[in-house]
């Protein structure tokens, strides 16, 4: 049985030689992994962090690890694949949901969201600095934990002040905040506290370390 499926590419493990499970997150089935045969020449493009990629899934009655054929990109993305910036911070916001998402776990309207915030940071030409801190607080309100000052302010501590200008902002406002590299490092610490907090469950991000090194 075969159903064509519309995903977000997240992560990618090897299992054996000429296969890979590739961690999707879709309308239908939230965050699963899929198996690939990919040929050595597509894997590399094809499964770029945050990807957005349309196949057909083929069911194994024997097992719950199914397989996708006939994978095509439904948009290049170029503005991200061009900017050496954009693609750092797609190895980190798809590392968050990868780690922040259950596997099976269907959140209402969270691949639309995903899909839109991807667009976004596409099309943004200048003034994206900011990028990642604002998407993992607009993360948390999709997860449905709508986080306000209050709420979010013991995970802060010094910078409060720039917190409250990322919550408080429009999106177009919240790029314009004034930030240091340090400063949205610390932030986006302060936001994943918050949402282990409220995911009950620990958040370890490795790629943060390559944001640091980029924004340093």
């Amino acid at each position: 049985m075969t159903d064509s499926l519309e995903f977000i590419v997240l992560a990618t493990t090897k299992v054996r030689e000429g296969a890979i499970v590739v961690h999707t997150l879709s309308r239908e089935y939230g965050r699963r992994g899929f198996i690939v045969r990919p040929g050595k020449k597509a894997a590399a493009a094809l499964f770029l962090p945050l990807n957005i990629l349309e196949a057909d899934v083929v069911e194994n009655p024997r097992s719950e690890l199914w397989s996708l054929k006939g994978i095509q990109t439904l948009d290049s993305l170029s503005g991200i694949r061009s900017n050496i910036h954009k693609n750092t911070m797609t190895l980190f916001l798809s590392e968050v949901l990868f780690r922040t998402l259950r596997e099976g776990a269907v959140e209402d309207g969270l691949y639309e969201w995903c899909v839109g915030s991807i667009l976004t940071l596409n099309a943004l030409e200048a003034d994206y600095s900011n990028y990642h801190v604002r998407f993992l607080l607009e993360l948390a309100g999709a997860l449905g934990f709508r986080p306000t000052f209050q709420d979010i302010a013991p995970f802060v501590a010094e910078h409060a002040p720039q917190m409250r200008l990322m919550l408080q902002g429009s999106f177009s406002e919240s790029m314009l905040v004034p930030l240091t590299g340090p400063v949205r490092n610390s932030l986006c610490e302060s936001i994943l506290k918050y949402l282990e907090y409220h995911t009950d469950q620990p958040i370890r991000i490795k790629s943060l370390s390559v944001l640091r090194e980029l924004y340093a």
